[in-house]
């Protein structure tokens, strides 16, 4: 079952491609509805995006909304749906997301590594439509002792180096604000030890890095351990060249192995779950709005050879969808070798009280603490008028010093080289600042007046920061009135520069509920199945609650696995 194996079978029941959320999920469960599987990964790490992200899974109705003191129904889940993503997303694909996503949790409890755990407090996006919830709809997959994995724990994607602390241990947000707060709380200082004795523990032992894994790379751990327990063949470093198809069938694969092209044969068919488009420039170019640009969080592995290779076997794209992406303002550091870091402005420091995002006129144009894709929803409508590609977040030295921003460190931590690099603007006035950032001048110094004014009030009346519960649940619990309003006023200055960045597509194959691939007159592709990015978004690019990437994901690749696994073999 190792990357190493060399004598494999050429034929299988199933063949995955892929090795994230989508295409593990898909994987395990045929193999458990006994099919025998391949898992084919183009990267030499196994997990895909899942591995570097956040790791929510959104799945409503699931068995811990209850316990969690969030019951729900479907009516209640439906109706959110209805008021979020509406007629942008196939309305039989949506219910039966709805409908499958507690099933697919139950089952991966009951038969897999996989452990989950729901939010007790979690606002969907937008709290205040209709069938929102404020908790249990969001799980978080529990901590994973790397160490389990063996030898296999070098296999697996890290996680990215942005979002570890003392070059390699994995902070939770909950984490990360013991660490900050160390000198200020018993408590803290007792968490914040465990955290690094933990961590300098395990690099004293050889790991690479620490080995307690949270978020995203929690889930790509257990899933893979799962396919490990199962003894699941599957190849690292092998690109997927192209389906095979015979009368019209998806058949197998052809996959460039060790430098030679092998050919596969799969009785029940083939998964493709590759991570969607995000790298591939023609395809972005094709979908996104414009200006679009290099600015995905995405791994740069996934540049859509698995869609392609879908619509070569005679699927067709999906349509009507709202955005083709799932977006997130990112910043980006220029290293002196010439490569960049990209930092994704997700949930640390927008929400908080004391920053303020501006456009080229130096004015504000969005609530800085909304979600991360309707910020950039707001920087596209912004920037029909004016320019606001890329845009700034602008705070103060009480700011810094508390929060950071980006890849900037609070706590008085080293930044003269990001001031160097141009990743971080500095100036003791507004009007230094904003001269330094080739904007108006004026314009910045009334938006920050008018800013302060809000904030003494507490109540944003021009964009409405902090005005609901999934806003305050980012802010600052310790700032009255308002816990993401606060004022900027302590020279020196900063900013830092924001693009209309992307953690994965929404565009994608064309599905059915059978996580099917569809042609151009909704007919299935015998043999093809789709999940995860590659798959069209049941939210039709848009994003309701934290978790509806990676919950779709494992939900339509479970579905993909036992439709497959059931599907009647070819006699030999």
């Amino acid at each position: 079952m190792s990357t190493d194996a060399t004598n494999a079978d050429q034929t299988y029941d199933l063949i995955v491609v892929g090795s994230g959320a989508g295409g593990m999920a898909a994987a395990i469960t045929a193999s458990i509805e006994g099919r025998s599987v391949l898992l084919v990964e183009k990267a030499d790490r196994i997990g895909g995006s899942t591995a570097i992200s956040g790791g929510a899974i959104w799945a409503p109705l699931n068995a811990q909304s209850g316990p969690a003191g969030h019951p729900d129904t479907f009516d209640n889940a439906w109706t959110y749906l209805q008021n979020t993503v509406g007629d942008a997303a196939d309305p039989d694909m949506q219910r039966t997301y709805l409908q499958a996503g507690a099933g697919m949790v139950d089952y991966f409890e009951k038969n897999t590594q996989l452990k989950l755990a729901a939010r007790t407090f979690s606002p969907d996006y937008y709290p205040d439509r209709p069938g929102a919830a404020m908790g249990g709809r969001s799980l978080d997959p529990l901590m994973f002792d790397g160490r389990l994995l063996g030898k296999h724990f070098a296999e697996l994607r890290d996680p990215m180096p942005e979002f570890m602390v003392l070059g390699g241990m994995m902070v939770t947000m909950t984490d990360a604000k013991h660490l900050l707060a160390v000198t200020r709380s018993f408590t803290s200082w007792r968490e914040g030890m465990k955290l690094v004795l933990r961590y300098f523990s395990d690099r004293v032992r050889g790991y690479h890095r620490g080995t307690r894994l949270v978020l995203g790379n929690a889930l790509a751990a257990r899933l893979f351990k799962t396919v490990l327990d199962r003894q699941i063949p599957y190849w690292l470093k092998s690109p997927m060249q192209s389906l095979i198809t015979e009368n019209g069938k998806v058949t197998g694969i052809k996959v460039l192995r060790g430098g030679r092209t092998q050919t596969l044969h799969a009785r029940c068919g083939v998964v493709i779950a590759t991570g969607g488009f995000p790298w591939n420039a023609e395809l972005r170019e094709k979908h996104y709005p414009t200006p679009t640009g290099p600015w995905s969080m995405s791994p740069k592995d996934n540049r859509g050879e698995g869609i392609q290779a879908a619509l070569q076997a005679g699927a067709a794209m999906g349509t009507g969808h709202a955005s083709a992406g799932f977006w997130a303002p990112v910043s980006v550091l220029k290293r002196p070798d010439g490569t960049e870091l990209r930092y994704p402005h997700l949930v640390w420091d927008r929400a908080k009280p004391g920053l303020m995002a501006v456009n080229s006129a130096g004015k504000r144009f969005v609530n800085e603490s909304t979600s991360y894709h309707e910020f950039v929803l707001g920087m596209y409508r912004s920037h029909q008028t004016v320019p606001t590609f890329p845009a700034c977040l602008i705070c103060d030295s009480d700011f810094m010093e508390r929060w950071g921003m980006g890849l900037v460190l609070p706590g008085g931590r080293p930044r003269e080289h990001l001031i160097r690099a141009g990743y971080l603007f500095k100036a003791d006035s507004l009007t230094e600042l904003a001269h330094a950032l080739g904007m108006d001048a004026a314009g910045l110094q009334a938006s920050a007046q008018r800013f302060n004014e809000l904030a003494v009030a507490g109540v944003d009346t021009d964009f409405g920061k902090g005005s609901t519960a999934y806003n305050r649940y980012l802010g600052d619990a310790d700032q009255t009135p308002n816990p993401c309003l606060g004022p900027l006023r302590t020279a020196p200055f900063y900013a830092v520069k924001v693009y209309a960045g992307d953690i994965g597509t929404a565009a994608g194959v064309r599905c059915n509920a059978n996580a099917q691939a569809l042609d151009a007159q909704d007919q299935p592709v015998e043999g093809l199945y789709v999940a995860g990015n590659d798959m069209h978004s049941v939210m039709g690019g848009q994003y309701p609650a934290p978790g509806i990437t990676l919950g779709p994901a494992l939900t339509f690749g479970w579905i993909a696995g036992r439709h497959a696994a059931r599907r009647a073999v070819p006699a030999q």
